[in-house]
């Protein structure tokens, strides 16, 4: 296997089943192009499975690295990872360190990496917004005026 995915049209996959997942066999996995939805993935599961294992066990690798070493080691290499940690405050990047380990475990015993992106892209944002002054003023500064009423929890539904 040369490259991780191909882009292929949907219909391609409609139209020539055998020959377009015959194309598993140089790739990693198949992005299916559709025009009036989002793409799909295709790939072999045990590919499927062999990712999963590999986030299992950076997961677990993680958690105990925290546990023998401390939050402080994985945080001295997170840069690396994710240059953008730069822009967080020190307290911030510790809460970072905890919901990650917490969060990569969760996702890896539950086979669903969604909340992982979500955390990741969660706090990508949060580093943006410190990052730009202009942008930090705004979001934190206390709002003008009254905001007007406001709804209990749960009253919209």
């Amino acid at each position: 296997m040369s490259a991780a995915y191909d882009v292929v049209p949907f219909s391609e996959l409609l139209h020539k089943p055998a020959v377009t997942t015959g194309r598993l066999d140089q790739v990693r996995a198949l992005r299916l192009r559709r025009r009036d939805a989002g793409d799909l993935a295709l790939m072999r599961v045990e590919q499927l499975d062999a990712e999963g294992a590999v986030v299992d066990f950076t997961a677990r690798l993680l958690a105990g690295v925290v546990r023998k070493f401390g939050a402080g080691a994985v945080r001295e290499v997170l840069p690396d990872a994710v240059p953008w940690i730069t822009f967080l405050p020190d307290k911030d990047v510790d809460q970072f360190v905890t919901e990650l380990v917490e969060v990569a475990g969760g996702a890896a015993a539950l086979e669903n990496l969604a909340p992982l992106a979500t955390l990741l892209t969660q706090w990508r944002n949060t580093a943006e917004i410190h990052a730009d002054p202009a942008l930090l003023k705004l979001v934190t500064q206390d709002p003008e005026g009254d905001l007007g009423p406001a709804s209990p929890p749960g009253a919209d539904e």
